[in-house]
């Protein structure tokens, strides 16, 4: 199970830079170890396009490295990560990007409105972080994050970037997907004044949309990886 586990997270690196979603080596995905307390993640200055299962970390929550001792895990990478997987045992796999149109939308005092149907896949059921610099200690960062994430599987961190979370790797990248296309749209609409899509809609979409496919992103990623098999070997 942990080949597999290594093999996928390595690929969404992969395919994350074949979207153009990456921003140099600033960002960071991860993967929950198979019964274990701790989580891979990529050696920090490494290109989301270089990354293989063989230069992933094995990193405790403790912040041990016990596979790779040589290379060095993302410092805030780590605190982000282990904490929310030590706060929510039902995740695993964490996607945190900084793509232009999620940072944007982040950076509003309105966030994701529900506007597009990409965007009700989250309709009332994201956070939102405030901005607090740069996470460097879990003792100081372990509530806040805790709280803004609560029982969503998505987070904006304001006025810097987005987190998606899954069960699977392939839910936390198809809700990267869904909320990237949200974001670019609802940056695309400017100063145009939205169709207001009503309550009761808006909820009863959220439920088809999350209930479409029993193994959500499953499909979308199996597609993926069969269009791009070339250039993600």
């Amino acid at each position: 199970m942990s080949c597999k586990v290594k093999n996928d997270l390595a690929l969404a690196y992969r395919l994350i830079a074949l979207m153009g979603w990456d921003d140099l080596t600033y960002t960071h995905l991860s993967a929950r170890v198979p019964g274990k307390d701790a989580f891979y993640m990529y050696r920090f200055g490494l290109l989301f396009k270089e990354v293989q299962p063989e230069n992933l970390l094995e990193v405790t929550f403790d912040g041990q490295v016990i596979e790779g001792q040589e290379l060095i895990p993302n410092p805030t990478g780590y605190v982000m990560h282990s904490v929310v997987y030590q706060h929510r045992p039902d995740i695993q796999a964490i996607f945190h990007l900084h793509t232009p149109a999620g940072v944007a939308v982040a950076s509003t005092q309105n966030g994701l409105k529900p506007y597009t149907q990409w965007a009700l896949h989250f309709y009332q059921k994201i956070g939102y972080l405030p901005y607090h610099s740069l996470a460097l200690s879990k003792q100081d960062h372990s509530a806040s994050l805790a709280a803004a994430l609560a029982n969503n599987y998505v987070m904006m961190l304001e006025n810097h970037g987005t987190v998606t979370c899954g069960k699977t790797i392939q839910e936390a990248f198809f809700y990267t997907h869904h909320l990237e296309k949200a974001c670019q749209a609802q940056c695309l609409m400017g100063e145009q004044k939205p169709l207001k899509i009503p309550h009761n809609i808006c909820q009863k979409t959220v439920a088809d949309l999350l209930s479409f496919e029993p193994s959500l992103g499953q499909r979308d990623w199996s597609a993926l990886v069969r269009a791009y098999q070339d250039q993600l070997d």
